[in-house]
């Protein structure tokens, strides 16, 4: 085996258990979690048993970690992102931030409309905090109706029903952070009121 794999893979077990406990977990916590014994996971973090992509999958689960940080790979290849759009609604989210679960990055770029769009508010679980980039955000939640101009940033619990756009058909670019589980991100200004 190459040796610089041999020096990663030796170094996963002290890395298991330097994150468990970290997180202050017992063994028998994330062993209920994972449904791996917690010999298993003792032997893991001793380093008496090599880990299996099975095993580190429920562990990258359980600790909300992408395999290749739990595991400390050496990242390899080219240095660039290369973000996936996402289209939706007539935006383009780009994804910043590769953790499952928790919470997500996106870059959002709403574009330049001739014609005003027709505020159609939705609702759904989690919490979102967005900061203007550059343009002008038109924010509807709920009956409040807010002009958000760059730099400068609004957070909002998406249970309420809210709708994002260009207050003045100009470009608008954000950065936007969500949480399904409602985690508040606090950000060093107000949106004053439209």
């Amino acid at each position: 085996m190459d040796p610089a794999m041999e020096e990663v893979l030796d170094a996963v077990g002290p890395r298991l258990r330097a994150v468990r406990l970290a997180r202050g977990i017992t063994l028998a916590d994330l062993s209920a979690t994972t449904g791996v014994s917690e010999s298993t996971l003792s032997r893991l973090e001793s380093g008496q048993r090599r880990v299996t992509l099975e095993l580190l999958l429920h562990l990258s689960h359980a600790y909300d970690i992408p395999l290749d940080d739990l595991v400390g790979a050496p990242r390899a290849g080219d240095p660039r992102i290369h973000l996936k759009p996402i289209r939706r609604f007539g935006m383009t989210f780009l994804p910043l931030s590769r953790r499952p679960g928790g919470t997500q990055a996106f870059k959002l770029l709403i574009p330049a409309r001739p014609e005003p769009l027709e505020p159609t508010l939705q609702t759904h679980e989690g919490f979102e905090w967005v900061y203007v980039l550059n343009g002008t955000l038109r924010l509807v939640v709920g009956e409040r109706d807010l002009r958000v101009k760059a730099d400068n940033v609004v957070e909002w619990d998406t249970s309420m029903p809210h709708w994002l756009g260009s207050a003045d058909g100009g470009a608008v670019e954000l950065l936007v952070l969500f949480d399904m589980q409602g985690a508040r991100a606090r950000g060093p200004a107000k949106p004053t009121p439209h």
